[in-house]
């Protein structure tokens, strides 16, 4: 009679699926695009639904968010807050994926 189950050690080199995911990306160069997918599709959640009916376009270019927005006096106060909005993201996504915020 043979034994169906075998008591062997567990393999030392498991992960989690998030450190597997990672290297995935890592692997196929592709990191860079799902973080800017992920910063752009993250816009209106994390600056509201007044600032994201105003905004045209967002998209991530050489580490800069570029944000088209169709009101002027928004735009200036967007402007003014830069620093706060970088903040904004480097703390939900916990990591400096930004340089720098354009508004257009």
């Amino acid at each position: 009679m043979s034994k169906l189950k075998t008591n062997r050690p567990r393999k030392s080199n498991l992960s989690t699926v998030g450190e597997s995911l990672n290297e995935l990306l890592d692997v196929y160069r592709i990191q860079q695009k799902f973080d800017a997918t992920r910063l752009t599709s993250s816009w209106e959640r994390l600056m509201g639904a007044p600032i994201a009916k105003r905004t045209k376009r967002v998209f991530v270019k050489d580490r800069k968010l570029f944000v088209e927005l169709n009101s002027a006096p928004l735009k200036h106060e967007l402007t003014m807050s830069k620093r706060m909005i970088l903040d904004i993201f480097e703390q939900e996504f916990g990591q400096k994926l930004l340089d720098d915020v354009v508004f257009i």
